[in-house]
């Protein structure tokens, strides 16, 4: 977390937090949702506004990381930005070398691989779980043919459950 970030929450520690503004998508792209987008439909339809600054990106990616109760978040100096998900908390890149790296440039460990019913591919990693981006499915492909996963199968909708995260937090009632 940045030094700024952490000087922020500490002189202004009661902010409330943010809920459906932010949103990443299945290829590790981030969203904006304004309030309209947000009236017309549950993302990832419509996602909203792709952020393209390079440095608010890196920000968000430096600061992105899970509350207890596996809610991901982006800590925007004293505020919480709750982030919706597309898939999984993050989105990995298979490198040529064999690494495997996160959204967020994080390099990490693979421990397990799932497969749910659509083909999709997650990797489990010490950071939690992560969908591997679809460019990079040919290089699964030979890891998985090559002995280094195996993976289980299984159904989308119980990932959230069993690896613990949300994919859509909501403040608390």
């Amino acid at each position: 977390m940045d030094e700024i970030v952490r000087q922020a929450m500490a002189k202004w520690p009661n902010v409330p937090a943010c809920y459906d503004w932010l949103a990443l998508d299945a290829r590790g792209q981030w969203f904006m949702r304004d309030e309209a987008c947000q009236r017309a439909g549950v993302f990832p339809n419509p996602k909203g506004s792709p952020i393209r600054h390079e440095k608010l990106i890196g920000f968000i990616q430096r600061n992105y990381l899970p509350d207890d109760s596996g809610a991901w978040y982006f800590q925007n100096g004293p505020q919480r930005v709750y982030v919706t998900l597309e898939a999984a908390p993050l989105v990995l890149r298979l490198l040529e070398c064999g690494g495997v790296e996160a959204h967020t440039g994080e390099p990490l460990e693979v421990s397990a691989s799932v497969l749910d019913e659509e083909g999709w591919l997650y990797l489990l990693t010490e950071r939690g779980l992560g969908l591997v981006h679809s460019q990079d499915m040919h290089r699964a492909v030979e890891r998985i043919e090559g002995g280094y996963w195996q993976p289980d199968l299984v159904i989308r909708a119980e990932l959230p459950t069993r690896f613990g995260f949300v994919r859509r937090p909501q403040t608390s009632p």
